[in-house]
């Protein structure tokens, strides 16, 4: 039973190798997005009537990418603000430590996956 114990708490908490690692996950995140942001901007912009209503529906979708990236961006930068205020792996809901596989997956994760499908139930 204890080694089960032990086992559930090396699970859940982050060693500092972890940390630094997930920090360096997120950094990479972040330049990658801040790039998909450049392209997107860089695209040109048609001026031929034809050409820009047979754009209109890329234009939708680079708009919605760009939404979808800086939502990403942001909850990415918001994640390394809290390992530098040492407040990362709390969720925001029930306070208890987020499980370390699930940071893995979702570095940028603000609730344990117990409140957030609670969140996403709510919606």
């Amino acid at each position: 039973m204890v080694n089960n114990q032990i086992i559930g708490d090396r699970d859940t908490r982050l060693s500092p190798e972890d940390l630094a690692a997930l920090r360096d996950n997120l950094r990479e995140q972040r330049l990658f997005r801040e790039e998909q942001l450049r392209q997107i901007a860089a695209y040109p912009s048609r001026t031929d009537e034809s050409i820009q209503r047979r754009s209109a529906a890329q234009t939708e979708v680079r708009v919605k990418l760009a939404a979808s990236a800086r939502m990403v961006l942001a909850d990415v930068e918001a994640a390394l603000d809290r390992i530098a205020e040492g407040r990362y792996g709390n969720c925001h809901l029930c306070r208890r430590a987020i499980d370390r596989e699930r940071l893995v997956i979702v570095p940028q994760a603000r609730y344990c996956a117990r409140c957030q499908q609670v969140r996403e139930a709510g919606r």
